[in-house]
């Protein structure tokens, strides 16, 4: 059987576009570029040379505890340049507005320990408060935290009903895990095998 790897995070509509303006944009890139605060001076007049279209100035709105959709997809970008301390801090205050791909980011940094120590207790809360907010990826993930035991209490019933309801909600990978009578090889990437066996 061919395993195919699962999406366990969510896909963010303005990632692509974000991507490209980061590939054309060295100022995105650039390391001083996301020192908020960098290259920035407040006089009287106002603010010289104040952050516009850069991840600095997204860490500012953040900051400001402004939050919206693109604002909260660039974590994304940032924690994939390696800058896990500024996506957990981004993230943590999306997640805290609302927005359950945060919470599914965040749970991924907990699991693996980006940014902060592994956590599998808060990685599993963080699932658990996507589920309940309705979003099916929150479904899935809780479910499958539940049926392994990862970072909660084994419930082999309670995580087949979850992913059952994200299934429901047309979410292709519960579908498929459902369809292979929950056998989770069927969503485990064949280089994460290794972390979900039990050695007792």
């Amino acid at each position: 059987m061919t395993r195919r790897p699962i999406a366990r995070f969510p896909s963010l509509c303005a990632v692509s576009a974000l991507v490209a303006l980061t590939v054309a944009s060295p100022a995105l890139a650039d390391d001083k570029a996301m020192d908020p605060g960098a290259d920035t001076q407040v006089t009287e007049q106002g603010v010289l040379n104040p952050h516009e279209m850069s991840m600095a100035s997204v860490m500012d709105k953040i900051r400001e505890g402004q939050t919206g959709m693109v604002i909260c997809s660039t974590g994304y970008l940032i924690t994939k340049s390696g800058r896990h301390e500024l996506a957990r801090e981004l993230f943590t205050r999306c997640a805290e507005a609302g927005y359950t791909g945060t919470m599914t980011w965040m749970s991924q940094l907990d699991d693996v320990g980006l940014g902060g120590p592994q956590d599998l207790a808060a990685a599993a809360e963080w699932n658990r408060r996507a589920a309940e907010a309705g979003d099916p990826v929150g479904k899935f993930n809780r479910g499958l935290d539940l049926m392994r035991g990862w970072g909660v209490a084994q419930d082999d019933a309670a995580g087949r009903r979850l992913i059952d309801e994200a299934a429901k909600d047309g979410l292709d990978v519960a579908q498929r895990l459902k369809g292979a009578d929950y056998d989770l090889d069927e969503v485990t990437p064949d280089a994460d095998e290794w972390r979900y066996q039990r050695l007792f």
